[in-house]
């Protein structure tokens, strides 16, 4: 099921990179062809899993209704569907930023400001 806002885990210092540079651009864009993104079910494993206990980090909501370049929800192996955004985001389609700090244990929490707002 497609979302409308869709979220993507980023070190605060590239999100600052991409404001100067007036575009979003994930290393995965470069390497894999698309930016990794996270419907909001699947934002804590993620980060748990990819970005565990790192520090520095935001998450990035972004509203798809806005987003320039293609994008494809894909099946990966194991089952799921995962957003994959195919170009550079627009920095208008990037609604909020939210400091995305892991717990004491490593793993993440979706910030409380987001329950009951992701599927507008």
């Amino acid at each position: 099921m497609e979302t409308r806002v869709l979220f993507h885990i980023t070190p605060k210092a590239v999100w600052e990179n991409a404001l100067k540079a007036g575009v979003y651009r994930a290393r995965s864009l470069d390497n894999e062809g698309f930016i990794h993104c996270s419907k909001a079910s699947q934002v804590t494993n993620v980060a748990s899993r990819l970005f565990r206990a790192q520090k520095g980090l935001v998450l990035l909501c972004i509203d798809s209704t806005k987003i320039l370049s293609p994008l494809k929800y894909e099946q990966i192996p194991g089952g799921e569907f995962y957003p994959h955004i195919y170009g550079p985001i627009n920095l208008d389609a990037v609604v909020k930023v939210l400091d995305f700090p892991p717990r004491p244990d490593g793993s993440f929490d979706l910030p409380k400001s987001l329950y009951g707002k992701t599927n507008r």
